[in-house]
């Protein structure tokens, strides 16, 4: 029987049964919220994509939205403090067009990266992590710079093991640790310069979502199209998709690249 909007709402309601939670569903526009009564934060899940999800996973796509519900829910009825806590904060990379402010209407704190992505800093907290606001910082009497000299010191202390597969000629690197911050060793400068440094040709990055971070060692032109499908792949089945463009890492800078078919890639700025 086909799922729909009004079956996952039921499901999720049987789910997400606390006394101190409120749920609702607006039928319009096909949003379902939890939140706290008291305090009426909360989240907002669209369910057209939990049903996608559910149609492939079944009860295990819900086991898992249910888990991340129930971290958040708590996270956000917690105050955190940032000093004591140092080792804890790392930078995460998202989309451009990611939110800059939290669910509350507070800016978060960020800095420009590239014309895709932006950086972000999380606070990480075990299971899950809260992006820090400028609020937070306010209250520890923190300036900008402070979290950002932390952040980048904590990002190359990350673990950088690596899966090597030889396609065609070409050397892929895979960072896949399930940390959570996979997509943040593209922020590790001394790593960058590494693996530039043992590049046969052209090093690109990836960082579809947020679960992985690619480097390839583009040799010859089949290279570009094999790092083209495997970040497509990835972007459209990452949890936290950031970006389907990779990047070319030259002269300590990354430039986002379309990638034509059996053509090296022209820069972005002159497709």
């Amino acid at each position: 029987m086909k799922m729909t909007s009004i079956k996952m709402k039921r499901l999720l309601d049987e789910r997400l049964q606390n006394p101190e939670w409120r749920t609702s569903f607006n039928r319009d526009k096909d949003i379902y919220r939890i939140e706290w009564k008291d305090t009426q934060k909360g989240i907002e899940i669209s369910l057209p994509g939990i049903i996608s999800k559910y149609e492939q996973k079944q009860d295990a796509a819900l086991d898992e939205l249910e888990e991340h519900i129930e971290e958040a829910l708590k996270i956000m009825n917690e105050t955190h403090d940032l000093v004591g806590k140092e080792k804890s904060i790392i930078p995460v990379i998202r989309a451009a067009s990611f939110p800059t402010e939290s669910n509350e209407g507070k800016p978060l704190v960020t800095d420009e990266h590239t014309a895709e992505t932006r950086i972000y800093y999380a606070l990480d907290l075990g299971k899950s992590y809260r992006l820090i606001d400028e609020e937070m910082l306010q209250e520890q009497g923190w300036d900008q710079d402070r979290i950002r000299e932390i952040a980048r010191f904590n990002v190359r202390s990350l673990d950088q093991n690596m899966k090597q597969d030889d396609v065609a000629g070409n050397t892929f690197y895979f960072v896949s640790s399930n940390d959570g911050y996979d997509s943040s060793r593209i922020l590790n400068e001394a790593l960058l310069e590494e693996m530039k440094a043992k590049s046969v040709g052209e090093l690109a990055v990836a960082v579809p979502h947020g679960d992985v971070c690619i480097f390839a060692d583009i040799q010859n032109d089949m290279g570009y199209d094999i790092l083209a499908q495997m970040t497509m792949k990835f972007f459209a089945e990452g949890r936290v998709p950031i970006t389907s463009l990779p990047f070319l890492y030259e002269d300590k800078q990354l430039e986002p690249i379309f990638i034509l078919a059996k053509n090296k890639p022209k820069d972005k700025n002159q497709e």
